[in-house]
C-alpha cells in the first residue's frame, strides 16, 4: 500500500517581532534577541543588523559587518530557558524533563508554580500546557516575579500565564490544580497549602537542594496525605567527539544541581 503524505509546509519568513537565536562565529556562540526595526546585535565578530535577518527564513546564514558567518533560528525552549536573564537558580533542562514527566504536563492542563524565580521553568510549563492550558505562577520577591515576567514576554507566552506575588505557605487563590510544582528552599511551609489546591489523584514535585531539607521535605509529604512519593538526582555528561583524537568525555560536567522529589496527592 502506497503511503499518502501530506505536502511540505512553506517555511514561515521570519518578521519583525519574532525571538530567535543568532548562532555561529570562531567559537560558535550564539545570542538570543528580539527582531526590531532600526536595530543592531554586537557580536565579538562584528555587528549584524535586524533587518538582515528579517524576511529570512530559519536555517539562513546571515554576514556580520566583519564578514564572519552566522545563522538563524527561532529558539527551541532549551535556547529560552538558558538564556533568560538570571536573578535566582534555574531548573536546569537535565531536571526538567524529570520533572515534567512527574508532573504529567499535557495540553490544556492547569499547573501552579511556587517559586517563579528568573521564570526559565515557567517558559517550558507554559509551552506544553498550549493555547488552552494555564500556569499559575507565584514568587514572594517582585523584583523576581517582574524579571521573570519579562522573560515570558519575550518567549511569547505572557498570554498562558498568570503571576502574582505570593507567600509560600499562605491558601492558594486557585483549587482543582492538575498539577503543583514547588521550587523553594523550604517547600514544607507550602506543602499543605499545595494539597488544598491539587485536584484528587494530581501529582506534585518539589526540587530540594540538600539532603536534610529532602528529609524534611519527605516527611511533610507523608505527614499531609501525599503518596506514591520518589526522590531522585539525574546527572547529565556531554561527549567529546573528535574524528581523529577519539571520543571521550568532557573534562567538567554539571553534576548535582538539586534534589527532585514527585508524590501524588490521595483522595479522601
Amino acid at each position: 500500500m502506497i503511503e499518502m503524505r501530506e505536502a511540505a509546509k512553506v517555511p514561515q519568513k521570519l518578521e519583525y517581532g519574532d525571538t530567535v537565536i543568532i548562532w555561529g562565529g570562531k567559537k560558535n556562540r550564539s545570542f538570543i534577541i528580539t527582531l526590531q526595526e532600526g536595530e543592531i546585535l554586537n557580536t565579538h565578530l562584528g555587528v549584524i543588523a535586524h533587518e538582515d535577518v528579517v524576511h529570512q527564513v530559519e536555517g539562513s546564514k546571515v554576514c556580520s559587518s566583519k564578514g564572519h558567518h552566522f545563522w538563524v533560528f527561532r529558539p527551541k525552549t532549551r535556547e529560552l530557558m538558558m538564556k533568560v536573564k538570571r536573578k535566582t537558580q534555574i531548573v536546569y533542562p537535565k531536571d526538567a524533563g524529570w520533572l515534567i514527566l512527574a508532573l504529567d504536563i499535557v495540553p490544556g492542563i492547569r499547573v501552579l508554580e511556587m517559586g517563579t524565580g528568573s521564570g526559565a521553568f515557567t517558559i517550558l510549563l507554559a509551552r506544553l500546557v498550549g493555547s488552552e492550558g494555564k500556569v499559575y505562577t507565584f514568587d514572594r520577591r517582585r523584583d523576581f516575579l517582574l524579571n521573570a515576567l519579562n522573560n515570558i514576554k519575550i518567549a511569547g507566552l505572557s498570554h498562558r500565564v498568570e503571576a502574582r506575588i505570593h507567600l509560600a505557605g499562605e491558601p492558594f487563590p486557585v483549587e482543582d490544580m492538575d498539577a503543583v510544582f514547588l521550587d523553594l528552599p523550604n517547600p514544607w511551609v507550602a506543602i499543605p497549602a499545595a494539597y488544598d489546591a491539587l485536584a484528587p489523584g494530581r501529582p506534585i514535585a518539589l526540587v530540594v537542594p540538600n539532603a536534610e531539607q529532602l528529609k524534611k521535605a519527605v516527611a511533610t509529604l507523608e505527614e499531609n496525605g501525599f503518596l506514591s512519593i520518589q526522590a531522585v538526582e539525574v546527572l547529565e555528561r556531554n561527549i567529546l567527539v573528535r574524528q581523529q583524537q577519539g571520543v571521550r568525555p568532557f573534562e567538567r560536567m554539571i553534576g548535582f544541581t538539586a534534589y527532585l522529589v514527585s508524590a501524588r496527592k490521595a483522595g479522601d
